[in-house]
């Protein structure tokens, strides 16, 4: 009699934490939000549209491997109680801090720019009015409603029609007729040849391991008001935001993509949205077109909602400015990054492709930040605990699997900068060489400290 009280008012007390966590969700999400955005989305159902199931690895390493990242972030915000930059300066030296804000103003302002070409577009495939208008009225809509208020209603709206999308794909799983035998195929690691694999592979790695991610997860953490008291609660918050609903999301999306729109002489970069929406042409018939765009339109929104702070973030933490709109420099910094977004609608050519390139150019600045948060959480200054040892593997891990996959990305941008040295991907290996011998030279830096300590 006495086990079965315990065992009931186990029961309830599990309900009840349960319930506690889910009513408390926050930081996460936001991070989620960026990851289930549209250049996820478009980078996943390219991947299944172009290589069938051969990526299926990836897409589900990217979920375990993006939840491991938000793990470590979340452990070093929550262990520091404070911004990553300002750990960063105080504890390596000023000199890391710059390349980190550096390194993540850059991704973060790249993909402003592309997601708002992605929403301008949209809107004006809805609408049909012309996209550079769009292009300035959203500009305007993300800059008054984060500086000022207002906001929130219209990414409210995004997300529930973000939420029916996926909700979409995933019914469309039970419809599509995915062939179990060569989906099992996916599971074995081969980047398929050619530029479009490895630019494919590192877009939807990046997708969900990203120096965005990482960096801004620290300051949401602060923003909520989170200590080493909401320990518990923060892994919940990352598990189930990352592995669970990113990770059916990625999934879904591209077993769907996969099964619907692959053909063997698609070309991965002239994939477009409006063959993107026949792959809910089975659930969704001649609506599909329409709900795939709104997907695209509400995820552009919502992802822009949170991009568009984590510069000033960033910068804020660096100038030692106050990380609210009562302070009149990072009210500025926002409309700032809210504005310069607009070039994108100026942009020419599809967002399909540029949004994929752009993850991918992310993921080759995202090994220096990972790097930096498992140098933090290994400093006895920085946080008031040892690292774990499972932790620090699977950091590792995360850092290689990141570093390759960007490097074969880099490695093929190579071949075209060979034919081509002033294109674009000259650039993208410029910014490889300075990121890589950056990194080297922070493991350097441990390294030394390490040897230093213990002397």
């Amino acid at each position: 009699m006495g086990t079965e009280g315990v065992s009931h008012e186990s029961t309830a007390t599990r309900r009840e934490t349960l319930g506690r966590y889910l009513s408390k969700m926050g930081p996460a999400w936001l991070a989620g939000a960026i990851a289930a955005g549209p250049a996820t989305m478009a980078s996943v159902i390219t991947a299944g549209a172009a290589f069938e199931y051969a990526l299926l690895w990836v897409v589900i390493a990217s979920a375990v491997l993006g939840t491991t990242a938000q793990y470590l972030s979340m452990r070093l915000g929550l262990l520091t109680e404070a911004g990553i930059v300002g750990v960063v300066e105080e504890h390596i030296g000023e000199f890391w801090a710059w390349v980190l804000v550096i390194d993540a103003v850059l991704a973060s302002g790249l993909a402003q720019i592309v997601i708002m070409k992605t929403l301008a577009d949209v809107s004006a495939a809805i609408t049909g009015v012309d996209a550079r208008l769009w292009g300035i009225a959203w500009a305007a809509i993300l800059a008054i409603g984060l500086a000022v208020g207002g906001y929130s209603i219209a990414e409210l709206g995004a997300k529930v029609i973000v939420s029916a999308v996926v909700l979409a794909f995933v019914a469309s799983v039970f419809v599509v007729p995915i062939d179990p035998g060569a989906a099992a195929t996916g599971l074995i690691p081969v980047i398929p040849d050619g530029l479009s694999g490895a630019l494919i592979a590192a877009g939807v790695l990046g997708g969900a391991v990203h120096i965005t991610l990482v960096t801004m997860h620290t300051y949401t953490l602060r923003a909520r008001g989170w200590t080493r008291e909401e320990y518990d609660l923060g892994l919940f918050d990352v598990g189930a935001s990352m592995l669970v609903a990113f990770g059916i999301f990625s999934l879904a999306t591209f077993l769907v993509a996969a099964s619907v729109l692959h053909t063997p002489d698609l070309v991965a970069a002239e994939l477009d949205a409006a063959a993107a929406a026949e792959a809910l042409g089975p659930l969704a018939g001649e609506y599909a077109q329409w709900l795939f765009l709104l997907g695209l339109w509400g995820a552009a929104i919502s992802t822009l909602g949170a991009n568009t702070v984590v510069p000033p973030y960033l910068l804020a933490d660096k100038f030692g400015w106050e990380a609210d709109v009562s302070d009149a420099r990072f009210k500025v910094a926002i409309v700032a990054v809210a504005a310069a977004g607009a070039i994108g609608a100026f942009l020419e050519g599809a967002f399909f492709p540029l949004l994929v390139l752009v993850l991918a150019f992310g993921l080759i600045g995202t090994p220096f930040a990972l790097v930096v948060v498992l140098y933090l959480l290994n400093h006895p200054d920085a946080v008031p605990e040892p690292n774990p040892r499972l932790a620090n593997v699977g950091g590792l891990i995360l850092v290689g699997v990141a570093a390759v996959t960007a490097g074969s990305f880099v490695r093929d941008e190579l071949t075209v900068v060979a034919s081509d040295p002033l294109s674009t991907s000259g650039f993208v290996v410029t910014f490889a060489v300075v990121m890589t011998v950056a990194t080297a030279g922070l493991i350097g830096k441990y390294v030394l400290a390490v040897r230093t300590r213990f002397d």
